[in-house]
């Protein structure tokens, strides 16, 4: 692992506690929660996954946004696993009061489907569908690229 690091304002919730959100900063400006630099193999999937869930808990995040955070990260981790040809990979998480944004940055250079999408034949692939799943917990999605590489950003709504 090449870097972590991890914003709190506090530890994990006491078991009898409530969980709740901590209170919206009256600027609303977003604040950064976590980045982290990884290797870009099948490793760095599962421990951004439990970044997530551990940004999620120490922020009091609802469960809807967690899961949300580990799906979209899973996915867009993932393309860049198996398809950049990106050394490393780093993500971003940022919240403002009503959203957070996910941001998935690869050093990796764009490849074009060699083939159309066949929707019979794609359905029964085991893989190819992690962007349409990224779209179903988004309110936005984009994706930048440029010689630099490739930027996705997913926002949850909170």
């Amino acid at each position: 692992m090449k870097k972590v690091m991890c914003l709190s304002r506090g530890g994990p919730i006491a078991s009898e506690q409530e969980p709740r959100r901590t209170e919206c900063p009256r600027t609303g400006a977003a604040r950064a929660l976590a980045v982290a630099t990884l290797p870009a193999c099948p490793r760095a999937v599962s421990r951004l996954r439990r970044l997530m869930a551990a940004v999620a808990l120490s922020h009091r995040l609802p469960a809807a946004a967690e899961e949300a955070l580990a799906v979209i990260v899973s996915e867009l981790a993932t393309n860049v696993v198996l398809h950049s040809g990106s050394p490393d990979l780093t993500v971003t998480l940022t919240a403002d009061c009503h959203s957070l944004t996910l941001e998935v940055r690869d050093q990796g250079r764009w490849r074009d489907r060699s083939a159309p999408r066949c929707e019979a034949t794609d359905m029964d692939a085991e893989f190819g569908r992690g962007l349409a799943l990224v779209d179903a917990y988004a309110v936005d999605r984009s994706v930048r690229r440029d010689a630099g590489g490739t930027l996705v950003r997913a926002v949850v709504a909170l």
